[in-house]
């Protein structure tokens, strides 16, 4: 199956509930069936390698070897071997093929359903303190009335969800193409979600966008390491593979933290689709402002990267001005607006020689009070490297313009390169998109660090200073379209020429009145003005 076709087929599941449940609902519950469905189908073909050493014709055929080997005297073996290698062992029963039959049977209970996601969730050792698959199944909530009024009902949804589903066999598919299909389904739910898209999703282009900045250079680390404060699904973690060297990326460590349980989950299932191994997965579901992390080494990182909620309120208690993150710059973030507090904590984690890049709000750029002190700060420091601004209507969460800030701590000449590429996107109907040519461009004026007419500047320090520290960027690019000289001589002829046709015709119709007959005094009376009118000009 051609990656279009797998994609249509799993949002052909998502269909399955659309009708009933809001984007934001479905995608928890299709998302985790897919996870489900993944494991049970890769752990029935490990069944039929470890026993027969070979690969099975089908789904069907490892199940019947599987049930056939619960009964034997290898079961024990069998089970020890499975879960060593997945850190857990479904029973046969609880496979999603066999749950497939059961429906097909008319005796599958969503029992059976909640039973093999426990089993997943409770199986193997614990690592740095947890298991790889514990409570990746919490938000799964099989008793939700979202999914029907009466437990016939949540039977019935379910049951159609895992039919659409059961013709994919996902050992067919390598990492990327499953994981991409995956990352597919995240998008598509995300069109869907509103401004609640914002919690777990950041646009393909923008993502690529950043992890091309922050990874240039490093292509060939052998331990490259990425943090994102804010990592939603993961997907701007993940993107950074794309652009490390194939004989490293497999080492890449991932950091990431995220205050949504949910969502939290999503990006644990999709590093596992991504084949990203757990010993390389470091992620924490808490508050990131609250209290820092990581606070064990390492604790700064080759790249940060962020998309945080926009101008989110946040506590801004005094003793945070004795925090390592922000004590440096005198002042703390607005409570109403914690886009500065989000930067320094992702600025805090970067190591000196590293590169970050941020998405934010334009208010950050020239907003003064504690955000101006903040960022004359930065500026002063020779923090701020570069300052993108993108086009309106690109995220899903919010209408508003966008821009990319990219710092680094070893930029000793204290300029800031300014590119504005507001006005360099696809537009598809009320969703605009940022192409693969957009990206070049703006990374070839990225790279070249010098003046593009209209389009990038590279102020020196002096220039920012004298402009107050505001870093507005109609400020550095001019991107204004000069006024087309008027022809006056040209103006006052065709006036003229005007002039002459109307009083033509003006002559024209007082002739044709004249000769007008009228049949009573009132339209003879009517006619008489309508020709002194005329006569007068």
């Amino acid at each position: 199956m051609a990656s279009q076709e797998l994609n249509q087929a799993l949002w052909n599941a998502a269909n399955v509930m659309r009708s009933t449940m809001s984007a934001d609902e479905y995608k928890d519950y299709l998302l985790g069936m897919i996870f489900y469905k993944y494991l049970s189908d890769r752990q029935l073909y490990t069944v039929v390698d470890l026993l027969e050493d070979r690969q099975p014709e089908s789904l069907d055929e490892a199940q019947q070897l599987y049930e056939e080997a619960r009964q034997s005297e290898d079961w024990e073996d069998l089970k020890a071997e499975l879960e060593e290698n997945y850190s857990f062992a479904i029973e046969p029963q609880y496979t999603f093929t066999a749950l497939y039959n059961e429906i097909n049977n008319k005796t599958f209970t969503t029992d059976h359903l909640r039973q093999a996601m426990r089993d997943i969730e409770q199986g193997g050792e614990a690592i740095r303190g947890q298991k790889l698959y514990e409570d990746l199944f919490e938000d799964f909530d099989i008793d939700s009335k979202s999914l029907g009024t009466t437990p016939a009902k949540r039977n019935a949804m379910l049951s159609d969800v895992m039919k659409e589903l059961a013709h994919i066999d996902f050992t067919q598919y390598g990492a990327d193409a499953l994981g991409d299909a995956y990352e597919y389904l995240i998008g598509q739910f995300a069109a869907g979600s509103g401004k609640k898209a914002g919690e777990f999703y950041t646009p393909q282009a923008v993502s690529e966008l950043i992890t091309r900045i922050v990874t240039k250079g490093k292509e060939g680390e052998p331990a490259f390491s990425i943090y994102d404060p804010c990592m939603g699904s993961g997907s701007l973690l993940l993107h950074a593979r794309a652009f490390i060297n194939e004989d490293c990326r497999n080492g890449i460590q991932f950091f990431g933290q995220e205050i949504s349980h949910t969502t939290y989950n999503l990006a644990r299932m999709n590093m596992i689709l991504h084949n990203v191994p757990f010993q390389y997965q470091h992620f924490r579901n808490g508050d990131t402002l609250g209290a820092d992390w990581p606070t064990e080494e390492p604790t700064n990182y080759d790249a940060t990267v962020m998309n945080p909620p926009y101008s989110q309120h946040w506590s801004a208690a005094a003793g945070f001005l004795t925090d390592p993150r922000f004590q440096r710059y005198e002042k703390l973030a607005p409570k109403s607006k914690a886009d500065f507090a989000f930067l320094l904590h992702g600025f805090y984690h970067l190591k000196e020689n590293g590169t970050m890049g941020i998405i934010l709000p334009h208010g950050v750029l020239f907003r003064g009070a504690a955000e101006g002190t903040i960022r004359k700060h930065l500026l002063e420091d020779g923090n701020i490297y570069a300052v993108i601004g993108l086009p309106a209507g690109i995220f899903f969460s919010t209408s508003i313009p966008t821009c990319i800030i990219v710092l680094k701590k070893d930029h000793v000449s204290r300029d800031v390169l300014f590119i504005d590429a507001s006005k360099d996107f696809r537009k598809e109907k009320a969703q605009n998109f940022m192409d693969a040519e957009h990206i070049d461009k703006i990374m070839a004026a990225y790279d070249e660090r010098k003046d593009v007419d209209k389009f990038a500047h590279l102020a020196t320090f002096e220039e920012i200073k004298e402009n107050d520290y505001n870093l507005n960027i109609p400020r550095y690019v001019d991107t204004s379209e000069p006024e087309p000289e008027v022809d006056l001589k040209a103006v006052c002829a065709n006036i003229k020429a005007i002039d002459l046709d109307i009083k033509q015709a003006t002559h024209e119709l007082l002739d044709m009145s004249n000769n007008l007959t009228c049949q009573d005094k009132e339209t003879e009376e009517a006619l008489a003005d309508f020709i002194k009118v005329l006569q007068e000009g």
